[in-house]
């Protein structure tokens, strides 16, 4: 079962950070591999939001829904998801963002899931760490458009 973790600084605030990976109906726009996004809900609570969001996924010949369940947590940039329902037997993710000086975060990323069918999951399995590398690359990248390149 594919899991994978980052941790790393970004020349960008938490919030800035949080902000980015927070807009799900963004990723289709920057994020590979990833053709539609739809929230199909949001509900506010006292410390943050619970949104439902479908993503629609096409790596080679497959293409998949699917739902996740995605909590934002604006007050400690937290962003906690799980699996809905599609392709996956499960799936589990955060990013935590931490300020750790004038403009600059510390972020943590985790990912873990399975798929339930087997042939997807041996094609991703082969692939996956440079899958991860690129979707992190994806957000690096999104940051600098969004925000600029610091020092620039």
């Amino acid at each position: 079962m594919p899991s994978h973790s980052e941790n790393r600084e970004m020349p960008y605030t938490a919030q800035q950070m949080y902000d980015l990976v927070s807009d799900v109906a963004s990723y289709p726009q920057f994020l590979p591999w990833t053709a539609a996004a739809r929230i199909r809900s949001r509900t506010p609570f006292a410390e943050g939001e619970v949104m439902e969001a479908d993503l629609v996924v096409s790596f080679k010949v497959f293409r998949e829904r699917f739902g996740s369940r995605v909590t934002l947590w604006p007050a400690i940039h937290k962003i906690d998801t799980e699996y809905l329902d599609g392709p996956f037997r499960y799936l589990k993710s955060y990013w935590q963002f931490r300020d750790i000086g004038p403009g600059r975060c510390a972020v943590e990323f985790y990912v873990d899931f399975e798929f339930k069918n087997r042939v997807l999951q041996g094609v991703i399995g082969a692939v996956f760490n440079e899958a991860m590398m690129r979707i992190v690359r994806a957000f690096e990248k999104r940051a600098e458009d969004l925000y600029g390149r610091p020092g620039a």
